[in-house]
């Protein structure tokens, strides 16, 4: 089953987007987001298109949101670059460890973002963000994250912009912290790549057709976003920019020489 497409004009968006998308005349396309089925409602796919920094900000955990009475609302996520332009960068986690005093004076002032990490990215970089994990996006990247289908964000920055803040929510969650660079891979052009295994999702790049241990960890619903050629769910031709429910791995025909992302949730 295709999953429904939202496309989301952003001012920070882009009017120039990576195939096989187009932006329409006049239109800054910053998301383009698949709404979550109701047999799979754990995740969310997004592809996101930057021509300036996004805010800093932070995600609290499940058990944070169940803490404070409003249900399963954590959100972790990763990100996959798949084009940038020179220069681009991603801010994840800080260059030095910073106590939440010094970490609440930088975000009032705006010297936080100076202290968050930037690290320099092209196709292929992938990181796995958790919750709690103060980050930022920078401009000219584009994007694929799959995360916890959660909409609770805590801005802690946003340059100036006229929007609402979340210091003391924010700080309640946001971790001091370096980023552990073990949860980053490039992935390379070819080959199967196990990209994120636990603990709320698993996520894998499938070259041509999956390896047998590749589609023995996936048991049940799990959701396929062609990134070469055509795969076939369940009947229907899904193509890469779209991104399709599947009841089983079974019910996928993989194309030999293509490219798939698939995720299910593991929690």
């Amino acid at each position: 089953m295709l999953l429904e497409t939202k496309t989301v004009e952003k001012p920070w968006g882009r009017d120039t987007l990576p195939a096989p998308f187009e932006a329409p005349d006049g239109k800054r396309i910053g998301e383009i987001w698949f709404v979550p089925p109701q047999d799979l409602p754990q995740l969310l796919v997004k592809y996101i298109f930057t021509s300036e920094k996004l805010s800093v900000q932070v995600h609290p955990t499940d058990e944070q949101t169940e803490g404070k009475g409003i249900g399963r609302q954590g959100k972790s996520e990763c990100w996959l670059v798949i084009d940038a332009e020179p220069g681009a960068t991603l801010g994840i986690g800080f260059n030095e460890p910073v106590d939440a005093a010094t970490m609440r004076a930088a975000a009032v002032d705006g010297s936080i973002e100076q202290m968050l990490t930037w690290h320099e990215v092209k196709a292929g970089d992938f990181f796995y963000i958790p919750a709690n994990t103060v980050h930022a996006i920078g401009g000219g990247c584009s994007i694929i994250e799959v995360q916890q289908n959660s909409d609770i964000t805590y801005r802690l920055y946003d340059y100036g912009r006229p929007r609402e803040l979340h210091l003391e929510e924010g700080m309640a969650v946001a971790k001091g912290e370096r980023y552990d660079m073990r949860r980053h891979q490039v992935v390379p052009d070819r080959g199967d790549v196990a990209l994120v295994d636990g603990p709320f999702f698993r996520l894998d790049r499938i070259d041509g057709l999956p390896d047998k241990a590749t589609a023995e960890r996936y048991h049940g619903a799990l959701l396929v976003l062609p990134r070469e050629g055509t795969a076939c769910v369940e009947d229907q031709p899904v193509e890469p920019g779209e991104c399709a429910l599947a009841h089983s791995i079974d019910d996928v025909v993989f194309d030999p020489k293509g490219s798939c992302l698939i995720a299910q949730p593991t929690a």
